[in-house]
């Protein structure tokens, strides 16, 4: 796997998979949950989209799901800081290292 970056206003989006089903999510969301112990704080799901937010290194994150554009991760807030930034770029690295 192999991810590529979008910035946009100042942060950064990772791109796990834009082509891909909803299975890929809960997988990846398994692995975050399971390999670096996130907890998933808030899960907003709806008919084309899900949204679910945790913490990683104390930075809020989303790992988002949309039918249109995969699977991806950014920070939650809209102006994000450095380390909100890096704390994508980590997570982005672990999940290209391990199988899911």
């Amino acid at each position: 796997m192999c991810y590529h970056l979008k910035m946009k206003s100042g942060n950064t989006e990772a791109v796990i998979d834009d082509n891909c089903g909803i299975t890929k999510f809960y997988s990846i969301a398994d692995t975050l949950a399971s390999h670096l112990h996130v907890k998933f704080l808030n899960q907003v799901d709806d008919a084309e989209n899900l949204d679910w937010d945790f913490r990683f290194r104390n930075q809020l994150l989303t790992l988002h799901y949309s039918i249109f554009g995969g699977v991806s991760i950014f920070p939650h807030h809209e102006k994000s800081v450095l380390k909100e930034n890096n704390a994508v770029l980590e997570v982005a690295q672990f999940l290209e290292h391990h199988a899911y």
